[in-house]
C-alpha cells in the first residue's frame, strides 16, 4: 500500500492507530513497537515517512482535529475504513482509497491468529517485522494475552458451565 501511495506523494504521514492500546489480542504491540516495525520495514524507501501514533478518542466528532494535532500537515487522507472516510470527508479533507492487496492473507487479524497458533505468519510480514516480533517475544505475548483462565469452561457448583 505504501508503494502504491508513494507514486502519488512526496511525503507520507503514516498514522499508527489505537496507539493507546497494547498487550491485547487485537493490539498486542505498543505504539513504539509498531513504529519500529513500520520504520525498519520502510527503511529502504525513498519516500519521507512520518509515523505518528494516533490514540483512540471514542469521540468521532473531534477525531479529525485530534489527528491533525498529532500530525505534520497533510493534504490528502488515504483510508479504506468507511468511518475514517466519512469523518475526513465531513471535515473537508480529500480522501482517497487504495486498492486492497491480498486482503484475506494480509489482514492484521489473520496474521495475529496465525501467530497465536504459530502457523505461517512470518512469510506474510516484512523481515524487519519478524526480527522485531522475535526480539520482543511478541508471539509469546499474543499467545498469553489471548489465553483465558478457563473459568468459562469450568462447571460451577450447580454443574452448569455457565459462569453466572
Amino acid at each position: 500500500m505504501v508503494e502504491h501511495i508513494a507514486s502519488e506523494v512526496d511525503e507520507l504521514v503514516l498514522g499508527i492507530g489505537s496507539a493507546d492500546d497494547s498487550h491485547t489480542r487485537h493490539d498486542p504491540f505498543t505504539a513504539g513497537e509498531r513504529i519500529m516495525m513500520v520504520t525498519k520495514s520502510l527503511a529502504d524507501s525513498d519516500l519521507v515517512i512520518y509515523p505518528v501514533p494516533i490514540e483512540d478518542l471514542n469521540r468521532n466528532a473531534v477525531w479529525v482535529s485530534h489527528v491533525r494535532s498529532m500530525s505534520p500537515t497533510f493534504d490528502v487522507a488515504y483510508s479504506n475504513n468507511p468511518l475514517v472516510v466519512q469523518l475526513f470527508s465531513e471535515a473537508g479533507v480529500e480522501v482517497q482509497q487504495s486498492p486492497m492487496f491480498d486482503r484475506e492473507k494480509l489482514e492484521g487479524s489473520e496474521i495475529r491468529e496465525r501467530m497465536i497458533v504459530e502457523a505461517g505468519w512470518r512469510e506474510l510480514v516484512p523481515p524487519a517485522v519478524v526480527d522485531i516480533v522475535e526480539e520482543i517475544d511478541g508471539v509469546e505475548r499474543i499467545q498469553r494475552v489471548s489465553d483465558t483462565d478457563g473459568a468459562a469452561a469450568q462447571p460451577n457448583p450447580s454443574g452448569s458451565t455457565d459462569p453466572e
